[in-house]
Order: C-alpha cells, then sequence, then structure tokens
C-alpha cells in the first residue's frame, strides 16, 4: 500500500505551502541520492566483471552501503516532518527536526 493510502487517525496531511514545498524537495533528494546509488552499483557490476581486487571492489561497496544509509535517513526525515507538521510552530520545528537529521545523518 502507498504511503499516501496509510493514514493514522492522529496525523494530518502537510497542507500549508512550505510542508508542501519542504515534502516536494525532499522526496528530489531521496530521488536523486538512489539515482546515484544506482550509479556505484553499476560500477560494483563492472568492477567485478572486469575481475578488480577484492579490496577496491569491499572499498566501493562500502561507499555504496553508505550512501543507502544516508537515503534512508533522508527519507525517514520526511515521516518526521509530516509526523510534527500539526504544530502551531511548524517553521521552527521544521528546522529544529531538519538539524537533527542532519546531525544523525553525517554520523549513521
Amino acid at each position: 500500500m502507498p504511503a499516501s493510502a496509510r493514514k493514522s487517525p492522529n496525523r494530518k496531511p502537510v497542507s500549508n505551502t512550505s510542508g508542501s514545498a519542504y515534502h516536494s524537495e525532499h522526496q528530489r533528494d531521496v530521488v536523486n541520492r538512489l539515482k546515484r546509488i544506482e550509479g556505484q552499483v553499476r560500477g560494483l557490476i563492472d568492477m567485478v566483471e572486469s575481475g578488480r581486487g577484492c579490496e577496491d571492489v569491499a572499498q566501493q561497496m562500502a561507499a555504496a552501503r553508505k550512501a543507502m544509509d544516508r537515503a534512508f535517513y533522508r527519507m525517514m526525515a520526511c515521516e518526521m516532518m509530516e509526523a510534527v507538521s500539526v504544530s502551531d510552530a511548524e517553521l521552527s520545528i521544521f528546522r529544529e527536526v531538519e538539524r537533527s537529521t542532519r546531525i544523525l545523518e553525517k554520523y549513521a
């Protein structure tokens, strides 16, 4: 079931312009990250097929895995933003959650 079809009874959809703009920007960011990861995985396949050394392949696999983790955290940030979007101080909370997410991403 798509996320848009699941509605929590306690959660209101992001309805203001800044929230919708954030959601759209956030979605673009996650998609771009996934496309870069797709390119990394294609590069990994080429490396294995061409017989590159295990250490070189392992290094690139670790980079792709870290990129996937970061994409996951960015995707989860959207969920957090939607959860707090019902607040009167929405913009301030968006900024704080975004800041916290960046810290989490940095050290993940």
